[in-house]
This record gives structure tokens, sequence and C-alpha cells, in this order.
């Protein structure tokens, strides 16, 4: 974990990022680019065990003991697919920090720990040249698990659209002033020859609760080096904040502006610009393009934020604004000057509920990844090499229908061909066994819905078969006029409450409930569908 250069990924990896330099062959990977200018990465140095002086990352040998003695873990803040997030304490300093631990993906061994490498890799640079706006690294470190433990400065002043519901006035001016910070991060990060690729806001935190406490971004796990001119291929981030390049699977840096006009436009009017109940018509919503700006508060927003996200979410990225034009642009250069008048509560009451929405459905997945030991993989490990006939180390779609019908899984045909086609990330027509994996854990949700289950199972407290106001409430906390707008919007009986097939119907809108990897095939898989329609069409 010493090295600051980016990783080779392994052929394979669905997290491997395909960058095409105009003026060389493809490469897995972008280099990263020179020193001056865009600054590059420092020279990789040999790894070793040692404690990290504040505020300067460093990183430790596999197998390291000094982690456990340096750092004590506590209360969990947040959960992924392949990771935890921790409050922990430097025992030497008292310190209190956060610590992300991704856990050792057991067969994607060798892709996962590139995907991770670069992660590190990404987070040493911004956290050193990044200043105020992004969330600091202090080190890195793998145990003798095989899981890496990055421990960062800790953000406790709550996520972006919680700051805003909680102050009783809100205006364009305090967007403005937000909303530069974010573009800040952006530029920070094109001018470090980073493409951050997946901005929400989510992904961005308050770092205490002052009222002018510096607001972060704290997750680089899906941002790539790249160099000037590079184009990329890879379908990755979240669904409304996906640019249509990103679908069309033919894009660079600019999709972070686009993803940042988004994220402008929510928070002027408390509701995405391109929406759809399931990923498919999200990614309709967003190749069709048009922007509504007739719908409350929207006449009584001024001029120049409209001609800003009309720039920043330009189809053409050509001629789409970059972060450093997004900046100089006027409401921008003028956000102290630009109108206080109140959006309304209307806006106040959307951004709350789009917030507890998200966080209702962070919490299902939090126990959905609780539910999914490591340990299954081995099983699928051992199922591929049983249905490769021909030991190829690849599975033709005949093996594949052959494979799931002995092991009691009756996929239709079309739907074997449309999971193979979504798992083929190297597009060779086959799939290895990482590929394998992945459509497994997925038809294992589909056939068996046990995750779901267990995750219904959490919020239905008395165990009643629904989700009821009050359990909302224990977990979201006293966010009434949220809750309500919750139970409304996923209660499609209308009975006040919420049964197990609206719950499954919720998570399964949007790709928030898949696997990471299943995630992006399917939105590969819909790019791909996107793209012919739109080639038919003209």
């Amino acid at each position: 974990w010493g090295a600051a250069t980016p990783p080779t990924p392994a052929r394979g990896s669905c997290a491997a990022a395909s960058a095409t330099s105009p003026s060389s062959s493809p490469s897995p990977n972008a280099t990263p680019p020179p020193p001056t200018p865009p600054p590059g990465p420092a020279p990789a140095a040999p790894a070793r065990a040692r404690t990290a002086p504040p505020g300067r990352p460093t990183t430790a040998a596999p197998g390291a003991t000094m982690f456990g003695r340096r750092y004590v873990l506590g209360k969990e803040l947040g959960r992924g697919e392949f990771g935890v997030t921790r409050r922990c304490k430097d025992a030497a300093t008292g310190e209190a920090l956060a610590c992300k631990t991704i856990r050792r993906h057991r067969r994607r061994a060798a892709a996962h720990a590139a995907d991770v490498r670069r992660e590190v890799a990404i987070m040493r640079r911004m956290s050193a040249r990044g200043g105020a706006a992004v969330v600091r690294l202090r080190e890195a470190r793998e145990d003798q698990e095989g899981s890496v433990h990055l421990v960062m400065e800790l953000c406790e002043g709550g996520e972006l659209f919680d700051r805003i519901v909680a102050r009783g006035h809100y205006s364009e001016r305090a967007a403005a002033k937000v909303f530069r910070t974010i573009v800040n991060v952006i530029q920070l990060c094109h001018s470090n020859g980073v493409i951050h690729r997946d901005l929400k806001p989510e992904n961005f935190l308050f770092a205490n609760k002052s009222e002018d406490a510096p607001l972060k971004v704290i997750d680089f796990g899906l941002s790539v080096f790249f160099n000037p001119g590079d184009r990329f291929t890879e379908v990755v981030g979240s669904a409304y904040y996906m640019a249509p390049e990103v679908l069309k699977r033919n894009y660079g840096q600019e999709v972070d502006v686009w993803s940042a006009g988004v994220i402008l436009y929510i928070l002027l009017c408390g509701v995405p610009p391109f929406w759809g109940d399931n990923d498919e018509k999200i990614a309709q919503a967003i190749i069709r393009g048009g922007l509504d700006f007739n719908r409350e508060p929207w006449p009584r927003v001024s001029g120049n934020p409209k001609d800003l996200i009309r720039q920043m979410l330009d189809p053409d990225p050509a001629t789409r604004l970059t972060a450093s034009q997004v900046l100089e642009h006027p409401w921008l250069k003028n956000a102290d000057t630009a109108p206080n008048v109140s959006l309304g509560e209307a806006v106040r009451s959307r951004l709350q509920q789009f917030s507890a929405m998200n966080k209702f459905k962070k919490k299902a997945l939090g126990v959905v990844a609780r539910n999914m030991p490591v340990e299954e993989l081995d099983k699928y490990v051992q199922m591929f090499h049983l249905m490769d006939k021909d030991k190829n180390g690849n599975l033709s779609l005949e093996e594949l229908m052959e494979g799931l019908h002995i092991n009691g899984q009756r996929v239709p045909e079309s739907e074997i061909r449309m999971l193979l086609e979504a798992a083929d990330t190297d597009g060779n027509g086959t799939l290895d066994c990482d590929e394998f994996v992945t459509v497994s854990l997925h038809l294992k949700k589909m056939t068996n819905e046990k995750y779901l289950a267990a995750a219904f199972r959490y919020f239905d407290k008395d165990g009643s078969g629904f989700i009821e106001i009050d359990e909302l409430r224990q977990e979201l906390g006293p966010n009434e006029q949220a809750i309500l707008e919750i139970i409304r919007d996923v209660d499609t009986d209308r009975d006040g409450r919420i049964s197990y097939q609206e719950f499954e119907l919720m998570m399964k809108s949007g790709a928030d409930w898949r696997t990471r990897q299943f995630s992006r095939a399917n939105f590969s898989t819909l790019s791909r569908k996107l793209c012919k329609e739109e080639t038919s069409s003209s």
C-alpha cells in the first residue's frame, strides 16, 4: 500500500477503468499526469510500518500489527458492500478520527486490491493538495486478514441536505455559497488529474457542527486518474447524477460538471431534474434531456442560476462549461449578493424527504451487506469450475444455461442472455469467474430475496409484517414531514404502512440495493440498449 502510482487493474475487473488516449492504444487505466502541469504522483516508495505524523498519510506493509495497537475502533458510522466506516480514536493522542475498513474480496482479490490501491493513491494526492474541501487521509494499513483500514479525518457536521433543512431560512444565496465549494472540489480534482465520477450530495459532509464549518468531499471510491484527452467507457456513478455520455460509454472529466449541475438543480428545487422509478426510466430521462423550470419554486428563482444549470447540463460535453468556467459564472462570482429571498418551505420539505429516503435505503442496504458473508463467494467459485466443462476459464451461454438449470435456478433463456451481456464486462461473449460470481449473487437475490427480507425484518420491529410510522421514527429520527412523504411514496395501497412487497419495490427502484458490480453491469446493458434505440431512430 506504499505505492502512490495507480496500478494496472486485472483483467475482468468490473471496477477497472478503460481509458484511451488519442495518441496511444487503449489502456485499462490512465497514468497520472506529469508533475507540472498538472502535478503528478510522488514516486513509489517501499512500504514501511511506521507512525504517521498528523495530517501526513502513510501506509504499512501487509500483515502489519501496529493498527490494532494504535487505533481503537468505536461506533459504526456507515456501511457499504465491501466496507464499513467507524469512529476510531488514536490511542496515543486521543484524537477522534474515522476509519473506513475495506474487507478483502476473496475471489476478486487482484482486481479488488487494484481498486483499493487506486482509491488510496487518489486520497493521498487529494489530501495533500485539496485544502479544506477534501477529507484528510491520515494513513492506510492492511491487516493480517487482508482488510485495508483507511484512517481519516472525522466529519461530524452532518450531510449537506440535513444542514440545509435544519436552517429555518433557505435562499439562493445559501445555495450559491454551498455550491461554490462543490465546484471548487471538482476544479481541484481536475487540476490534479482526477475525475471523481460519483459526485452526489451524500458524498459531502460538514467538518463539524459550527455554522461556518467547511464542507468536505469524503469518498473517492469510484474516482480515477486521467490525462488530458483520455476517454473512458466504464459505466459508473449513481443513477440520478449520471451524465448522458457515461451511458453512451465515451466520456472524460466533463461528467463531474454534469453531476454538479444535477446537484444544483436539486439544491434549488428539492427534486432531481431527471426522474424515474427504475434504472431504465432514469437512464431514458437523462438521454431524453429537457429541464423543467416551470414548477415551484422556479418562477421565484432568478435567471442566473437557471442559466448556469442549462450550461452545466448541456448534453454535449464539448460545449458544457468546465469547472473553471462555472466558478467564473456571474451567479457564483457574486454569490454573496445572490437573492436572499426564501425559496419556500416546499423546497426544504422536498430536500428533507429526498435525504430521508436515501437514509432509509442506506440503512436497508447496510442490513443487506451484513447478511452477505464473504465466505459465500467460495461456493460460487467451486460452481464455476464445475460448470466450465472445457476448462478454458470461461463459461459460454450454453454452459451457463446448463449449469444454472442443474443448480435449480430455472431462469428463462432470454434473461440468461441479458445477464450474460450485463456481466460480460470485457465483452468477449463469455463469463470468467469474477463475472460469473457477480451474476450468481444477483440471481440469488432474485430467486431467494433473503437479503431484502432480512432488511425488512430489521425495520419491522414488532414483527407485524408491516413497517409502520413509529418504526420509521425509531430509525430516521423525528423528521415527521419526511417520514409521511416516504409513506406516501412507498405505500402504494394507501393503508398508512409499508408492506414487504412495497418495500421490495422501493429497494429495486434505482441501483441502491444491488451489489456495485451488478449495478454497473446493469447500467452497461441499459446503455447498450439506449444507444441501439438512438441509432435505429436516427
